[in-house]
């Protein structure tokens, strides 16, 4: 079976540095597999594509400031397949290191999300957990209208995880216990379209 590796919020650790974690790699578009955030539990279909954006207005990364466009795409539980989906659009830029960060460590895998258009006032902090080229977990902190929650990504949205892959995801985030422990208790599957509906 495919390793896993989850790590606690805000670590350090050397995957979730530049050197070893290349954002590049990320972008595209990813499913939502799994979630504890209610916002999805009356929504099918939820997609996630980021797109490289860079505020000198270049064709890519900035290299002063790395940033990426964030468009998520849904549909309500009950409408059609063929329905054309819900669009929320955001900038997602990457957080400097915290005070407490080793010399050594240049984080890669933390960012803050800010919406565009009407939803320019609203912002969020969500870092990666664990990752490959098929799957991801992702964290998203508190906010004013939100709880603190996780997602589960996926790159292939027809097959999702497999059984014994998401049962290893869940385990390892059990295993951290805390915040995060709790929380991923409330884990639930994400609907989605039968794929010959889509």
């Amino acid at each position: 079976m495919e390793f896993v590796e989850i790590h606690p919020p805000d670590s350090f650790h050397p995957s979730l540095s530049k050197e070893n974690f290349d954002i590049r790699d990320f972008m595209g578009t990813w499913y939502v597999a799994h979630s504890t955030l209610p916002l999805w539990k009356n929504k099918k279909d939820v997609a996630i594509t980021y797109t490289p954006f860079s505020l000198d207005s270049s064709s890519d990364f900035s290299p002063r400031l790395l940033c990426f466009k964030d468009v998520v795409e849904y549909r309500a539980e009950g409408a059609s397949s063929s329905s054309k989906p819900s669009r929320v659009e955001g900038i997602d830029t990457l957080l400097p290191a915290p005070s407490n960060a080793p010399s050594h460590f240049s984080p890669a895998a933390s960012y803050k999300w800010r919406g565009k258009g009407l939803l320019m006032i609203a912002s969020s902090y969500w870092q990666f957990l664990g990752y490959s080229s098929s799957w991801a977990v992702t964290y998203f902190s508190k906010t004013l209208f939100t709880p603190a929650g996780i997602d589960i990504y996926v790159r292939d949205g027809e097959n999702g995880l497999s059984e014994e892959l998401y049962d290893e995801i869940m385990r390892k985030l059990a295993a951290l216990g805390g915040n995060v422990g709790k929380i991923s208790k409330g884990m639930f599957q994400v609907k989605r379209s039968a794929s010959g509906d889509l």
